[in-house]
């Protein structure tokens, strides 16, 4: 059987040697005598594992010592509501930028707690360009600026990071790890973890130390940054599994050469399945080529009624989850970290003989 190619947006492909050592380490863990899923958080050897873990992430993307790193649950989708809650600080305004899917879901769950003001707003293009930053509308009496640098669904990437005099908050889950950043321009990033972090269950967060609290009141105390910050993200049972994973493809990422090393993979793959699409007469991309993501990239079908064909023969030919999100339909590549070039090269001579088949 030919190698399988997981293009699935998220839960999202695993690097094998990962999946390897967990199935190695799934009965027995280390010293422990017991499965990594059945020893205490609090004992020796969990507690090795997640300060390793922490650390390997400091060092790939070089985070500050004036920021924490939580490792907790809830998603990222518990973040729309724990950022307001935490960053908010008195004031009632919060400038977001929409220009997708997740955009729009962290706005209406802001607007539970604050005045929103749309600084931005990509909806009249259908999520396929961005406004010129000069352009923006952003309230500067605002407590901070919220934004997403990659939009999973409609595949646009932001390719520049946002300059303004309040806190920036990035909700990066489909982004981090990807291509290096400079921590320091942030005040909040957070991210779930199954699209280049492990798998899901666990949501990373890193968050300036002056923007820890001060949160909203009378609001639930593990939403507190504050509480998950001073006791090492465990005042509860963390997600122990999730965070042993994200341990594993930390040491996965170092051993590629670290964040700049998978980031020109990465720039590279995209390119080249960006490069395909745009020689075909058969494939289009609608994004501005400016804001094409890395991570995510849809394609569309001259054709619509041969969609159905396209995700049958791909899927036996073992390229799977490639169907596109239903709002933006055709095909959807997601090539995050973990999808070798070697996969794309396949996708792309898959892509090349169905168009001489049938277009």
């Amino acid at each position: 059987m030919s190698e399988i190619y997981n293009f699935s947006a998220g839960p999202a492909m695993l690097p094998k040697p990962v999946l390897r050592q967990m199935q190695e380490e799934l009965v027995e863990y280390g010293n422990a005598k017991a499965s990594v899923m059945e020893i205490s958080h609090r004992g020796v050897d969990f507690t090795a594992l997640a300060q390793k873990a922490e650390q390997d992430l400091r060092e790939l993307m070089n985070i500050p010592n004036n920021y924490k790193v939580l490792f907790l649950q809830g998603g990222a989708s518990a973040q729309f509501s724990m950022v307001p809650i935490n960053l908010l600080r008195g004031k009632t305004k919060a400038n977001y930028a929409n220009t997708g899917h997740w955009s729009v879901k962290a706005i209406a769950e802001a607007r539970r707690y604050a005045e929103v003001n749309i600084c931005t707003d990509s909806t009249a293009n259908n999520f396929t360009d961005i406004e010129d930053f000069s352009d923006w509308q952003i309230d500067e009496q605002a407590a901070y600026l919220h934004y997403t640098p990659n939009e999973t669904i409609a595949g646009l990437e932001f390719d520049y990071v946002p300059e303004v005099d309040m806190p920036l908050v990035a909700d990066m889950s489909s982004a981090i790890l990807s291509r290096e950043i400079d921590v320091s321009k942030f005040g909040v990033i957070y991210a779930g973890a199954q699209k280049n972090i492990g798998i899901s269950g666990l949501t990373i967060v890193i968050v300036r130390e002056d923007l820890i609290g001060d949160v909203v009141a009378k609001q639930p105390v593990l939403f507190d940054y504050a509480t998950q910050a001073n006791n090492d993200s465990m005042y509860n049972t963390p997600a122990t599994y999730p965070w042993y994973v994200a341990g594993r493809v930390f040491e996965w990422l170092k051993d590629q050469g670290g964040i700049g090393a998978i980031e020109a993979i990465n720039k590279r793959k995209a390119q080249k399945l960006y490069q395909a699409i745009d020689a075909s007469g058969f494939y289009s991309n609608p994004v501005n080529p400016k804001y094409r993501s890395w991570m995510n990239v849809p394609f569309i079908l001259a054709d619509d009624s041969l969609n159905q064909l396209f995700l049958e023969k791909s899927y036996n030919a073992n390229l799977l989850t490639l169907k596109g999100h239903k709002s933006v339909g055709g095909m959807r590549a997601s090539i995050y970290n973990a999808m070798p070039e070697s996969g794309v090269d396949t996708l792309i001579e898959f892509m090349t003989d169905f168009e001489k088949q049938y277009g």
